[in-house]
Parts: C-alpha cells; sequence; structure tokens
C-alpha cells in the first residue's frame, strides 16, 4: 500500500508544468516558420544578387594556357617508356581539368 501510495505522489509530482496562464508553449522551431510564412506573404521580393563581372583578360589568359597545355599532350604521351607515363602529364592533365572546370564556371554560371 506504501509503495501504491509513493508511486502515485511520485507520478503527481513528475507533471510537466503547464505556465499560469493554461496555454501550452509553443516551439522555436514552429514560432519560426510562422514568422517566415508570415514574411512570405507581404510580398516582399527576394534580395537581388550581384551580378558578377567577367574579367575577360583572365579568361582569355585561362583559355591560352589550357590550349597549350592540351596540345602538349599527345607529344608527350606518345613518348612514354614502356607504358609509364611521366609525372609531369599527369600534373598536365590536372590543371587542364582545373582550368576547364573554372573558365566552364565563369561563362556560365
Amino acid at each position: 500500500m506504501k509503495f501504491l501510495a509513493s508511486l502515485l505522489a511520485i507520478l503527481l509530482l513528475a507533471q510537466p508544468t503547464v505556465p499560469q496562464t493554461g496555454q501550452i508553449p509553443v516551439p522555436t522551431g514552429q514560432r519560426t516558420a510562422e514568422e517566415a510564412g508570415s514574411r512570405a506573404e507581404q510580398n516582399v521580393p527576394p534580395p537581388q544578387q550581384p551580378k558578377k563581372t567577367i574579367d575577360t583578360a583572365k579568361l582569355q589568359q585561362d583559355a591560352d594556357e589550357l590550349a597549350t597545355l592540351a596540345a602538349s599532350i599527345p607529344t608527350a604521351v606518345s613518348q612514354t617508356n614502356h607504358g609509364a607515363i611521366p609525372r609531369d602529364v599527369v600534373d598536365k592533365l590536372k590543371r587542364i581539368e582545373k582550368l576547364a572546370k573554372h573558365l566552364r564556371g565563369e561563362i556560365n554560371p
């Protein structure tokens, strides 16, 4: 009997606390979502991102370097000894890939 009485006392004391106003608190994530929704309803346009200026001189320099490196690859590959590709060819291929990605990103953002 003492066990049941102590269990009941523990359960009554362990009840979640509710504010005196009788309202259940609103989670912060839900409050943030509601605020975002109200801002969207105000027809506020999204912030404009500034347009990127293209440095044509740098693009031309990168394109020239890319063309030079690409032209040197066939002769370097034909000069390989017994199937071993020299280290500088691998480095050139990596640089070609990097330049091509950079140019593609600058031209087509």
